[in-house]
């Protein structure tokens, strides 16, 4: 039987102040354990990068191309070579002279290769690595012309504003549309016609075939709108050499560290891997645009080799929002066919996607990602996904939360809505009928992709019972009372995650009774020094708070995935789980010895071992204590690498009201009920899916990173013009927990990251145009802004004359 746990906070046992929520008794998984790490972070003693300090501490300044695209005909670094307190200025023919290589593409493109001759990862003839600093050329507004170090960073700054750049501007695509146009200019020999490749999906004469037979085919074009991660604490590198040792030391705000060390080895400084440490402090968010190698942190460490002295880098806002990995920009040509029952038959979609100037590490995954989503939670026969990506002359794009599946997602449910409209269907009920039953899962879905555990129909009936769906109607017609339109807005979603890695976890029990977890994953505010503890301690019958979680070194830390697709812990904490049993095991083993009796005679409960039936007993610590003294450790690891991975499914539904007159949105309710696996923490859960909310709404209406047509200059390169959403933009959230344990994972989990967002958009858009629906709106792209719907409602009124006395009326 499912266990639902219902919606906020306020379900969940009241007692969280004081240490009483956090003894022993709550170590169970599944309690509401408070977060281990707040009471470090709120008494302001986190340690972030820009926090640390090292002696002789230079700072560094890049210069940026002004230009989207331009050649470099000329650059002149004399004068800023001789500013007061420069101690370099460095440039692409420096980067050239000293060997260093380029920043590779590290997920391979759709090829019709056969695999014995695949060329390598990062192979320049698929896609070129972008530079650490454009010696040649710039291809895109904000890439890395110079380098200048300095004493200070104000002697840096200064310096760089003495160096002479003469640029020859050349024709620039903002997007993939005027990339794929005719006479747009050609950025790579490698993308005839700007087109780097294109991802298949599906089965293409499956879907034809449905189509030839629908009863009604639903058609719609939708814009996904490029958004900026815009996490709070900006990217940042402090690059260290040793002089002893010869080895490089980088410090950064990072999600992957192991990746990190493994790509500046490997294809930046030719060394091995033992020659390059890095460490991740405390990160400040990341939501993917912290995982990709990027040319700075390969030019910090560069620098400080140079100079044999640290070199630091603090990025300012406007340069992340230049230079950081760009998300979510796609468009959409989507089709579905129904049968005369309004059973889903066939998604098709055309989608083109913008990669930016160069082809980011993980460039592909996200445009890929939206095709496995096509099905989501229905019994969907077949799907045919063709996306095309072109090169831009924007900054490169690359995941960012959700890594593609919002972007599916919102074509499925937009696409159901305007057919539940355009049939006079309830767009509950037709959900409803086409929702895979439980014992459907898992299951291969129409992508290729195999679908976990999932109990759709529950999840959709526990929101509409907290949604009070009844009782909207008496709430539409209160609101038209004021003048204003409510609409009801719905989405169902799947987040599919965590598969393809592998991760590992060590446990080693110091002679105080503390055990340190080492573990390759990264922490960048998703509370991991909590959760991993308390799935260590449950397993153990210890006190959580005796679990020290160790992250973001690969000196003590030897192999990682790092944390991405919201899979840490579905396989890290399946591999702490796995770890924890090893540990039992080994001290098992040396308690036998040390007890003198046979090992099945031994028993363990709650960190101690002992004889049955006897008062012969050793605990952990003096078990370590005995290892110690023979020169070892009581210690134990494991990994673990699924199958398949998780799908979280959940229900979506927004209320809102639109202003007529000025188009204005206010967001009235949210709710969601959310499939999180076996929940290991419940508090936990529910700050990610709030966060995830939160993400979705500033998408759906207030985000968008535009560049200018034609020249391709960033217009919204600060936050006086890229609107991220604020606490007044974000509705009371109603959630409820359901628990399906995954059928992937010894622990059942499922990754929760990321999907709380994947639904918001096309929940609050389809709410928007519920709303608008009896003026004669039936569509708008995101970021729906008041402009926006003020000229859709405008349009609608144009082109049919009678709607217009409808307006402000319920």
């Amino acid at each position: 039987m499912d266990s639902d746990r219902p919606g906020g906070l306020t379900a969940f046992p009241s007692n969280r102040d004081g240490d009483a929520a956090n003894d022993a008794a709550a170590a169970g998984i599944g309690n509401p354990l408070l977060r281990l790490e707040d009471a470090r972070f709120l008494r302001g003693n986190g340690r972030f990068v820009e926090d640390i300090a090292l002696p002789g501490e230079a700072r560094t300044v890049f210069l940026r191309s002004p230009h989207a695209h331009a050649r470099i005909l000329g650059l002149s670094i004399a004068e800023a070579e001789s500013m007061p307190g420069v101690l370099a200025v460095l440039t692409g023919a420096d980067v050239a002279a000293d060997g260093l290589g380029s920043v590779p593409w590290e997920v391979r493109p759709p090829t019709d290769a056969p695999d014995g001759s695949l060329p390598p990862l990062g192979d320049p003839s698929v896609a070129a690595p972008q530079p650490l600093i454009a010696a040649d050329s710039a291809r895109f507004c904000g890439e890395i012309v110079a380098m200048v170090v300095g004493e200070t960073e104000a002697a840096a700054r200064d310096a760089a504003e003495r160096i002479a750049v003469e640029y020859e501007p050349l024709p620039a695509a903002a997007d993939s549309a005027e990339a794929a146009a005719p006479a747009a200019p050609a950025l790579w020999p490698q993308a005839p016609g700007n087109c780097a490749f294109t991802i298949d999906l599906g089965d293409r004469e499956a879907t034809a075939a449905a189509f030839a037979e629908a009863a009604h085919i639903e058609r719609i074009e939708l814009a996904s709108n490029r958004i900026f991660g815009a996490p709070i604490e900006n990217r940042c590198y402090i690059g260290v050499p040793e002089a002893d040792s010869g080895r490089m030391v980088l410090h950064c705000a990072a999600g992957k560290p192991h990746s990190t060390r493994k790509t500046l080895a490997a294809d930046i400084f030719d060394v091995p891997e033992e020659r390059i440490a890095v460490k991740v402090p405390d990160v400040g968010g990341g939501f993917g645009i912290k995982n990709v190698l990027y040319p700075e942190e390969c030019l910090v460490l560069w620098a400080a080799r140079r100079l044999g002295r640290p070199v630091k880098w603090i990025g300012g806002r406007e340069e992340g929002l230049l230079s950081d990995v760009g998300c979510r920009e796609q468009t959409n040509r989507a089709e579905m066919a129904l049968d005369s029952d309004g059973r889903i038959l066939a998604v098709r979609v055309r989608s083109t996607g913008n990669l930016g100037a160069y082809l980011a590490p993980r460039g592909v995954v996200s445009l890929r990602n939206s095709g496995y989503v096509l099905g989501n939670v229905y019994g969907v026969p077949a799907v045919d996904y063709e996306l095309r990506a072109y090169h831009s002359n924007t900054a490169p794009t690359c995941n960012f939360r959700g890594a593609g599946e919002p972007e599916g997602i919102n074509i499925v449910e937009r696409l159901v809505d305007a057919a539940a409209r355009r049939l006079d269907r309830d767009p509950v009920d037709l959900r409803r009928r086409n929702l895979l039953p439980p014992d459907a899962l898992p299951r291969t879905n129409p992508a290729g992709l195999v679908q976990d555990t999932g109990d759709y129909a529950g999840i959709l009936d526990a929101a509409l019972d907290l949604a009070d769906r009844d009782g909207f109607a008496a709430r539409r017609r209160q609101s038209g009372s004021r003048g204003l339109r409510r609409g009801f807005g719905i989405a169902m979603h799947v987040y599919m995650s965590g598969f393809n890695f592998t991760e590992a976890t060590r446990l080693v029990v110091g002679n105080d009774g503390g055990i340190d977890l080492l573990i390759g994953a990264q922490s960048a505010g998703q509370g991991h020094a909590t959760t991993f503890a308390q799935v260590a301690a449950a397993r153990l019958g210890i006190d959580p708070a005796r679990i020290r979680v160790v992250q973001g070194d690969t000196e003590r830390i030897g192999t990682g995935s790092g944390t991405g697709a919201s899979r840490s812990l579905s396989i890290g904490g399946s591999s702490t789980l796995l770890a924890a049993d090893a540990l039992v095991e080994t001290g098992r083993d040396l308690a036998a010895q040390t007890l003198e009796a046979a090992a099945g005679d031994v028993t363990y409960e709650r960190g101690v071992f002992s004889i049955a039936g006897t008062d012969r007993r050793i605990d952990l610590a003096a078990l370590a204590g005995l290892a110690a003294q023979d020169g070892g450790e009581l210690e134990a690891s494991a990994n673990y690498r699924p199958e398949h991975g998780t799908s979280a499914a959940g229900c979506n539904i927004c209320e809102v009201e639109v202003d007529p007159e000025t188009g204005a949105v206010a967001l009235d309710r949210y709710i969601i009920a959310q499939d999180a696996g076996k929940i290991v923490n419940p508090v936990v859960v529910e700050g990610q899916i709030h966060g995830g909310i939160a993400t979705g709404i500033g998408q759906a209406l207030l985000e968008h990173a535009i560049y200018e047509p034609d020249s391709a200059q960033l217009l919204t390169g600060s936050f006086m013009d890229y609107a991220l959403p604020r606490a007044d933009d974000v509705p009371p959230l109603k959630l409820l927990l359901h628990e399906v344990p995954s059928a992937h994972n010894p622990l059942g989990a499922k990754g929760i990251g990321e999907a709380g967002g994947v639904g918001t958009a096309p929940a609050v858009v389809n709410a928007i145009l519920d709303a608008l629906a009896p003026l004669g709106v039936r569509h708008i792209d995101m970021p729906a802004t008041p402009h926006r719907i003020w000229q859709a409602i405008r349009q609608a009124q144009a082109e049919t004359p009678n709607s217009a006395a409808e307006t402000g009326h319920a």
